[in-house]
C-alpha cells in the first residue's frame, strides 16, 4: 500500500544533545553530542467522528499483526488496533474482550 511508504518517510525532528550532564558518556567515548529524534505526540483518535471502529471479539490465537492483515492489508499496523484500545500488548486482552478496529485506515492515519 502506497500510504505505508509515505507514513514511514515522515519527517522527524533530530536535535543534537550536547548537555554537560552528559560529558562523562561523551568523553569515554569521544564523541561532543549525540543525535536525539523528537518524540510524536499521538492524539486520541477515539473522539474522532470519521473514524468507524468495527468490533472484533478477541479469541485463542488472536494477534493484533493478524487483525492488522485482515483489516488494512498489512501487518504492520498492528500498533494503531493497540493505540486505539489503549492496550499495548496481547497480554492486556483476555479472550471474550471487545477490540475496536478503527477504519477506514487512510482517515486513521491522517490523524497520526
Amino acid at each position: 500500500m502506497s500510504f505505508l511508504k509515505k507514513y514511514r518517510n515522515r519527517t522527524k525532528l533530530i536535535y543534537m544533545n550536547n548537555e554537560s550532564l552528559y560529558n562523562d558518556i561523551f568523553m569515554r567515548k569521544d564523541i561532543r553530542a549525540i543525535k536525539q529524534y523528537s518524540t510524536s505526540l499521538v492524539q486520541n483518535l477515539t473522539n474522532k467522528t470519521n473514524i468507524v471502529p468495527v468490533q472484533h471479539i478477541w479469541k485463542t490465537g488472536d494477534r493484533y499483526y493478524k487483525l492488522s492483515q485482515k483489516f488494512y492489508g498489512v501487518p504492520e499496523l498492528w500498533w494503531i488496533i493497540a493505540l486505539y484500545n489503549q492496550k499495548p500488548t496481547e497480554a492486556h486482552l483476555k479472550k471474550g474482550d471487545v477490540v475496536l478496529i478503527p477504519t477506514p485506515i487512510r482517515t486513521v492515519l491522517s490523524y497520526l
